[in-house]
């Protein structure tokens, strides 16, 4: 059955390359509805967030609607509705980016939580992987593969001895997004922030809403949630970019070096790929194995 909040959340912040204030309502839609941005500054111009509407981008998800209106690092938000099993709202923003608030999903999960989750009187349509899938670019790679349920596995490997390699799979069924992953924060290193400043961009970043590296230090204060955080954070990435299917998926999703962009064009292939994927109504026995399911208040993380 599909879903939507009961009462409206706001949300206010910084954008996390442009530096300006944002506000953000986050609130109730009817069955069919999905997630839909609109642009309050823009006459409230409306950008579905859909795969066919992301323009791609190495750093965030940006979604631009018929006239050109954008709204980009969607992911965080994306990742807090599918992990919530919130499938239809609708979002007020004043400009074109949504606020980084602490760099993980885990102050939307608190508040969209707290605001409750309503059923609609509406079947819930799944997206079924049937048979393979995969893109590659250099050596980064991602793969959609059939499963039973939704999982999520994902290799890194940085240079610098704070990452490193790491690895994590997980299924995302009974609340696990909301107590492995929704707590874990965008990590960069400290010369790429350099660099995008010179470029105009990671203005609203700070030591406050990213796990800064440099080497085999982390210069963030507190350092890490978890010592493999990076590589949760890219997972609930791929959580929150795969919700642009416009559906939940049932498949396991594999990441190796892969980011915004190899996902985005997954879902492309996916969906252009014939006798790939099926559409399937939701009963109680495939609901059970998605996100949003068996979510408990003392699984949301302290952090937010």
């Amino acid at each position: 059955m599909q879903t939507t909040i009961k009462h409206p959340v706001r949300f206010t912040g910084v954008g996390l390359h442009s530096g300006k204030a944002v506000d953000m309502l986050v609130r109730p839609a009817q069955a069919g509805t999905g997630v839909v941005f609109y642009r309050k500054d823009l006459g409230q111009t409306a950008v579905p967030a859909t795969w066919d509407r992301v323009q791609i981008s190495p750093l965030n998800t940006r979604i631009v609607g018929d006239n050109g209106a954008s709204v980009s690092t969607i992911e965080h938000l994306m990742a807090a509705l599918a992990g919530l099993g919130i499938h239809n709202v609708a979002v007020d923003i004043d400009g074109p980016e949504v606020p980084i608030l602490d760099g993980s999903a885990a102050p939307f999960v608190h508040a969209l939580h707290a605001a409750g989750v309503r059923r609609l009187d509406a079947a819930l349509r799944l997206i079924k992987v049937l048979a393979p899938v995969e893109v590659e670019m250099g050596l980064s790679r991602a793969r959609l593969s059939p499963a039973e349920g939704f999982e999520i596995s994902f290799d890194i490997d940085f240079a610098d001895a704070a990452i490193g390699r790491q690895h994590r799979a997980l299924d995302l069924a009974n609340g696990a997004f909301v107590r492995e992953l929704s707590d874990s924060r965008t990590f960069c290193r400290n010369a790429d922030v350099i660099e995008m400043r010179k470029s105009g961009l990671a203005l609203g970043g700070t030591l406050e809403n990213a796990v800064v590296v440099e080497g085999d230090r982390v210069l963030t204060p507190g350092g890490l949630r978890h010592d493999d955080e990076p590589v949760r954070h890219k997972m609930l990435d791929a959580l929150g970019d795969l919700f642009t299917a416009g559906a939940p998926i049932l498949g396991r999703y594999e990441g190796k070096r892969a980011g915004h962009a190899m996902t985005n064009l997954l879902l492309r292939k996916l969906f252009s790929t014939e006798g790939a994927w099926c559409a399937v109504e939701c009963d109680a026995v495939l609901a059970a194995r998605l996100p949003g399911v068996g979510v408990r208040w003392q699984d949301l993380p302290a952090v937010a």
